[in-house]
């Protein structure tokens, strides 16, 4: 007997050009189905998308097709049942669905491959499962949206410091700073719209990398899985994972908006500030000091932030160097956005809840948006409109009195007119009418100010562009 004859059977999947199965560490290294098991939604849906074509256009009979629909339809009760059996002797999530189909129906299994490759499968699966996702960040950014829209709405006239530099700016409304999270998610929405119209063409039919000499309808395909037309070069579609990409890059600034909010919070319901109060469901106590409430979920929220943002990094680190067309490397696409995906979910769900449940302090917010001389650009305005000085003068006479103010241990409000009259002559008593936070923020009445008559303009137009 010859050396060959007494070698390893020949690995099924890969054909005759490997005598022998993969070593124990090799399969670890190369198998997928540990993940990718996750598109089994997908790789059916686009196999019986496949097989409906091969019958139409005469490829496959239509016998064939009809077991293989029932096959998989089979399959597909049987994974979400629980009780399909996974294998990582056959890598992936379709080798392990064909293998099970040709063991339940025999040689008409062995067709569905016909005029196709895993190349574009997986192009296709995966593309399908982003669509998705796609579809639910935008389902759940509308959901916070509502939630921002519906704190706008009670909010729209209270009184609260605006900030820069995390020190108090200038008077503005608890709504128009709600306001400031819906224009930023719709600009997040957006980008998951846009990423899904540019996503939605389909792969499959592209084969390997060459298209295929089979007289195969890839419009009939596209059709069926809900794309807008098939992609236009074969090599792109096995190779592109810009789909991806996009999607990760919304995910990431969606991300890192619910960041900027989290830290708010977590700010906010300090005892140093108490302009919230997060309610029981969104916070913990410590183990030993009594008194505490601590934000953990817009903290824990905070930090996964960082593995979609990482996430993105990842896959443009694998794809960067890549040749046309299939590397193995592009394997390592989908973990990362598995991961990413329910991330982002996860915390759109989790700020949805804080937003909706915490109250604001109306009385802290109101007192602290009059300390810190806030209104010290009102008053500078003031002297350009009445007095008609520069602005730079103005600038600098408001300087002094706020100089003057803070030495005397008060707020410009308290200052006497003879002491304001001190620094310039011209002041008169029509200068207090602006000096408070309550006519400071009615003032602001420019489209997109802080006025609570445009806030509640704001918040019309929201509550009618999102139903």
């Amino acid at each position: 007997m010859s050396k060959s004859d007494t070698s390893k059977p020949a690995n099924s999947m890969w054909g005759g050009r490997f005598a022998s199965g993969p070593d124990a560490i090799m399969t670890a290294i190369n198998a997928s189905i540990r993940f990718d098991q996750r598109l089994y939604a997908q790789d059916i849906a686009g196999s019986r998308a496949h097989a409906a074509m091969l019958a139409q256009q005469g490829i496959i009979t239509s016998n064939d097709a009809q077991a293989i629909r029932e096959g998989l339809l089979t399959i597909l009760s049987e994974i979400e049942s629980g009780a399909f059996e996974f294998s990582d002797a056959l890598e992936d999530i379709h080798l392990n669905i064909e293998s099970r189909l040709t063991q339940m129906i025999g040689e008409a299994g062995k067709r569905l491959h016909t005029a196709r490759s895993r190349n574009d499968q997986v192009a296709l699966d995966f593309r399908l499962w982003v669509r998705g996702q796609c579809d639910s960040a935008i389902e759940g950014i509308t959901a916070l949206m509502r939630a921002f829209v519906m704190q706008a709405e009670a909010g729209a006239d209270w009184v609260m410091p605006g900030f820069t530099h995390l020190q108090t700016a200038q008077p503005v409304t608890w709504g128009h700073h709600m306001l400031a999270y819906v224009e930023m998610l719709s600009r997040d929405r957006g980008r998951f719209e846009d990423a899904r119209r540019r996503m939605n063409e389909c792969p499959l039919g592209a084969a390997a990398l060459a298209g295929t000499g089979f007289p195969i309808d890839r419009a009939f395909t596209a059709k069926e899985l809900g794309f807008d037309r098939p992609t236009a070069n074969s090599l792109d579609s096995v190779s592109d994972r810009d789909f991806a990409l996009e999607f990760l890059s919304a995910a990431s600034i969606c991300a890192l908006h619910l960041s900027r909010f989290a830290e708010e919070l977590v700010i906010w319901s300090s005892a140093q500030f108490r302009f919230v109060r997060l309610s029981d469901r969104w916070t913990t106590g410590s183990s030993i000091m009594p008194q505490k409430k601590n934000p953990d979920a817009a903290e824990l929220l905070r930090a996964k932030i960082g593995r979609i943002m990482g996430a993105q990094v990842a896959l443009l680190t694998v794809m960067k160097g890549l040749p046309l067309t299939y590397s193995k490397d592009m394997q390592e696409d989908k973990e990362q956005v598995f991961d990413a995906a329910d991330t982002l979910m996860l915390a759109l769900a989790a700020m949805t809840g804080m937003v909706g449940d915490m109250t604001a302090n109306r009385d802290v917010l109101a007192q602290s948006a009059a300390m810190g001389f806030s209104t010290a650009t009102d008053l500078a305005d003031w002297l350009v409109r009445s007095l008609n000085l520069p602005f730079r003068e103005a600038h600098h006479v408001t300087g002094t009195l706020v100089a003057m103010a803070e030495s005397a241990g008060v707020d410009l409000p308290d200052l006497s007119l003879e002491q304001m009259q001190s620094v310039h002559s011209g002041i008169t008593q029509a200068v207090f009418s602006v000096l408070g936070v309550e006519n400071s923020v009615r003032s602001r009445q420019s489209y997109g100010g802080t006025s609570p008559v445009r806030v509640a303009e704001q918040v019309a137009r929201w509550k009618a562009a999102l139903g």
